[in-house]
């Protein structure tokens, strides 16, 4: 096996050695205004890759200690926020084995740029098996940024691994190898074992080389992968002077999945369970919702009739492992989730240790893990804990983390009702790169009965406009899957008006699922006037065909009579950059709801140029493939074609819209 022999973090001692660390430093986001300010100590998340080179049986029969101190005291004193006891116990490791050992930081002492002791004893030496292996916690220069599993044809496990490599070194990389490792099964998920060595790979660019500040595509397929904890191995050989780099990341196998939850969705109003009730049922349908925060709902989920109409998959705490962790219940289910925003808990933050206990009965399940985060300015503290993190933060009415009277973002005026709305891009970028390489999920600001006060100006929901903002702020930014908050009968009988914006979301994230689902985020670049002033921010999401490019709108002022935000159409040039694999030829539409639309636009060295007219935002595609603007097309018509045989309309049928309302008034 090859391993980066010039990885100053490799050793080895005594019959195991150290293959591998995966490094992901910690952050927050300058952009944020709390009540508190962030602690400016930074730490890291760490995973160790303990191998046995041997054909013997090696027996690690002490916990691990980490600079002579036990792990639990590590987090009891506050230099690690969480670890995982399963791995850092003693152990056996069989011939050719793979430990994974995994924490989260909380001290700069264990941050980037820190050398550490991992020992099997507090005297390693004193042990019949005892050894200390030495390492680094060092900055990444290049890193495994994103994995995407894609499902076969009639099955629920994946055969295909699509993976990114960020390059932040200032020399070029070729990919040389990959392997994923894997256990036995499930309930052994602890050990690994090495799947074969992939030479031959389909990377993008087809040369497998990286330029500095670039990405590189690996797209490589298998006869079948399961739904277990793994670890994927890519070899980087430096195009400079040949010498070896292996990138290392571990995560659980999940298909790639880009659901839309409605929140909470079983309700009961007039002693009628809301999710049998024509009405409502279509109205989900049109808006695309296939999720919600549901278990089992009688008269729903054990109809198969009524459920094939409406399959809403689960996301609760599903406890029944007899019930729930086989193939024929995982395509209905999106995550286990249960444990509300622990980042408040009730009253007191629940400690990220507590979470990590309360998640681990999952670990040897084939689902995903998932917690609702709530507050960036400590979430790092909360990485890694989970399978599928999400997070939620509305930027208007609603309650927040966050203190908006602290934004000075429209010339020192302060207000209490809202927020800027394009924090929403800052925070899922944090949690995006600190959840690196798995994907992350966002609840976004809906339509909701109980926001702001009976004598308040303010409209007591977003506006459409507010509410497309805050959606394509997640969306453009590289979420895998979106949550609204909350489309309950109730809430859209009282703002019907959001119905329609929430719908186009919803038609133009099934448009697009190919590049949500398995692109990578790109780049982010804002633009900011002479005089100081927000203009736009642009992101892209590249993969081996496309490019996604967003362009969202900064300049929206307050209405001062109603406390909303205000947007106007106005034109815009945007430069969004080209990976090296689509800099040869590209073709270039904006796609909205209402289908693809031709769209000015030039090439600019390696960067194309875009002039359009935005209200809110811009969302155009620039790919290769010469299908896709056809595709995109016939797929449009067939979500027009959808709506319309649903025979109800409570957009434009004012018939329809009372008989939703009827069912709560």
């Amino acid at each position: 096996m090859s391993v980066a022999t010039t990885s100053r973090h490799i050793d080895a001692a005594d019959g195991v050695e150290l293959i591998g660390i995966q490094v992901t430093p910690h952050q927050f986001s300058p952009n944020m205004a709390w009540r508190q300010a962030p602690e400016p100590e930074l730490s890291a998340r760490v995973v160790l890759f303990v191998h046995n080179p041997s054909d013997e049986v090696r027996t690690v029969d002490q916990p691990l200690r980490f600079d002579g101190q036990d792990p639990a005291a590590l987090v009891a004193n506050g230099a690690w926020s969480w670890q995982d006891p399963e791995s850092t116990g003693a152990f056996v490791l069989p011939p050719h084995g793979l430990r994974v050992v995994r924490w989260n930081g909380r001290s700069a002492a264990w941050g980037v740029g820190t050398r550490h002791t991992c020992s099997n004893g507090e005297v390693a030496a004193e042990l019949p098996n005892g050894f200390a292996l030495d390492f680094e916690i060092a900055e990444p220069k290049l890193w495994i940024q994103s994995l995407a599993f894609v499902r076969a044809a009639n099955s629920p496990y994946p055969n295909r691994m699509l993976a990114t490599v960020r390059n932040a070194a200032d020399s070029e990389y070729r990919v040389h190898a990959c392997r994923v490792w894997l256990p036995e099964s499930n309930d052994t998920y602890g050990v690994l074992y090495p799947g074969p060595e992939r030479t031959m790979v389909r990377p993008f660019p087809e040369s497998g080389v990286v330029e500095p500040g670039e990405i590189l595509g690996i797209d490589l397929e298998f006869d079948t992968l399961p739904l277990t904890y793994s670890a994927v191995e890519i070899q980087m050989r430096s195009v400079r002077d040949g010498t070896l780099e292996t990138l290392w990341s571990h995560m659980k196998i999940r298909p790639a999945s880009f659901d839309i939850s409605g929140g909470w969705i079983a309700d009961i109003y007039k002693d009628k369970l809301s999710l049998l009730q024509e009405p409502y049922q279509k109205t989900l349908a049109r808006m695309h919702i296939n999720a919600g925060q549901i278990e089992e709902v009688g008269g729903f989920t054990d109809n198969a009739e009524v459920y094939a109409k409406l399959p809403i998959k689960r996301f609760n705490r599903l406890s029944d492992r007899s019930r729930y962790d086989n193939d024929s219940m995982i395509p209905t289910i999106h995550a286990v989730e249960f444990l509300g925003e622990p980042q408040y808990g009730g009253g007191r933050p629940v400690p990220p240790q507590e979470v990590f206990d309360a998640l681990a009965p999952y670990n040897t399940w084939k689902i995903p893990t998932s917690v609702t985060l709530s507050e960036e300015r400590t979430w790092r503290y909360y990485a890694g804990l989970s399978d599928y993190p999400h997070y939620d933060a509305y930027r208007v009415i609603a309650p927040a983390a966050d203190a908006w009277s602290r934004y000075d973002r429209w010339n020192g005026k302060s207000i209490r009702w809202g927020s800027p709305l394009e924090t929403i891009g800052d925070m899922t970028r944090s949690l995006r790169e600190q959840s690196r390489p798995v994907s992350i999920g966002y609840w976004s600001q809906g339509a909701h009965h109980d926001w702001g006060g009976f004598l308040s100006p303010r409209r007591g929901s977003p506006t459409p406009d507010e509410l497309r903002s805050q959606a394509w702020h997640g969306l453009g930014n590289g979420i895998a899957s979106l949550y609204w908050f909350n489309l309950s009968v109730r809430s859209l009988a009282k703002f019907p008006d959001l119905i329609d914006p929430i719908a186009r979301v919803g038609r133009e994230i099934q448009m697009l699922r190919p590049e949500l689902e398995l692109g990578t985020s790109y780049t982010y670049d804002r633009t900011i006037a002479e005089d100081g002033q927000l203009q736009w921010d642009r992101t892209s999401i590249a993969t081996a065909d496309s490019l996604l490019m967003v362009a969202h709108d900064l300049s929206y002022q307050i209405d001062d009579k109603t406390r909303t935000f205000r947007f106007e159409p106005r034109d815009g040039e945007f430069a969004f950059r080209l990976p090296t694999w689509l800099r040869d030829h590209v073709e270039c539409f904006r796609i909205d709801a209402d289908g693809v639309h031709d769209v000015e636009h030039v090439r600019r060295g390696n960067d194309l140029l875009v002039r359009d007219r935005v209200r809110v935002v811009g969302v155009y595609l620039a790919t290769r493939d010469p299908q896709r603007r056809m595709q995109l097309k016939e797929l449009h018509q067939q979500l027009i074609k959808a709506d319309l045989e649903l025979g109800f309309d409570p957009i434009n049928n004012p018939e329809d819209l009372r008989s939703l309302q009827a069912l709560v008034d």
